[in-house]
């Protein structure tokens, strides 16, 4: 069953240029270890980082908070399956909204999808309860 979800449109632009005027302050307050990584060895630096901000804002819509309820940045975080496949990484005070959500008996998974064509960012998230086992 769907439980959430969320999406979000960023301008790469407006990205870019916080990029420029307060640069590590921005990254290290907003993105995890592994997005600051991942994305500072893109050569369209902007764009990844944009994708990822769309896609903590589009969780942050599937969980039903906003940035806020005890809900923060560094606490969703744009992981890699395996396989390749994005999907979202959360702890702290996201993972305890998720958790909330998620009925009795079930396992949330989270979806996400993102892209970018200058100058913008979008991401989709679909959050999903699953029978456990």
């Amino acid at each position: 069953m769907i439980i959430g979800i969320g999406s979000d449109l960023a301008d790469i632009r407006r990205i870019a240029g916080t990029l420029e005027r307060f640069g590590e302050r921005f990254t290290n307050r907003v993105f995890t270890d592994i997005e600051r990584s991942r994305s500072d060895a893109k050569p369209h630096r902007a764009a990844s980082y944009a994708k990822r901000w769309a896609a903590k804002e589009a969780c942050s819509k599937a969980l039903g908070s906003g940035v806020r309820m005890g809900v923060a940045w560094r606490e969703m975080g744009v992981a890699n399956l395996p396989s390749g496949q994005p999907t979202m990484t959360l702890t702290g005070g996201a993972l305890q909204r998720l958790q909330a959500l998620t009925p009795a008996g079930y396992v949330p998974r989270i979806h996400l999808t993102m892209t970018d064509d200058d100058p913008y960012a979008q991401a989709f998230v679909v959050i999903e309860a699953v029978l456990e086992g």
